[in-house]
């Protein structure tokens, strides 16, 4: 069997399942998926079909991005979120330097903002 056609689902850890649940769902709108199987975790629901499943597993660990959101329009995007009360990341590195809007720009196109959820899991929202 190929993975090629293979639906994909994202796992996150926390360390508070409904502490999670409250940012995903209520600074982020993602919406709770039907198909809740693991009593440990809660499935969300985000475009194309994808979902995430976050479980209580303690504090994150990974120091990378760990999901990604593909955006038309990242400087609306952020601004909404941070009126939500989400709050964005600044990078002032060789490789990303983010702006007064906490937004990196590559190429003069390519575009992408970081924000942690409540669990500290580092989240990206670009057009990339």
């Amino acid at each position: 069997m190929s993975l090629a056609n293979a639906k994909a689902v994202t796992t996150l850890t926390a360390s508070d399942v409904d502490r999670a649940k409250a940012f995903w769902t209520e600074k982020l709108g993602l919406k709770m998926a039907a198909n809740q199987v693991d009593p440990a975790g809660i499935t969300l629901e985000a475009g194309a079909g994808t979902e995430i499943f976050i479980y209580n597993s303690g504090a994150p660990k990974a120091t990378n991005t760990v999901v990604s959101f593909k955006v038309d329009d990242v400087l609306t995007t952020v601004k909404e979120l941070k009126e939500k009360g989400v709050e964005f990341e600044s990078y002032d590195m060789e490789e990303i330097k983010t702006d007064e809007n906490n937004i990196a720009t590559w190429e003069e196109k390519y575009q992408a903002a970081w924000f942690k959820d409540s669990e500290g899991n580092i989240i990206c929202v670009g057009n990339v």
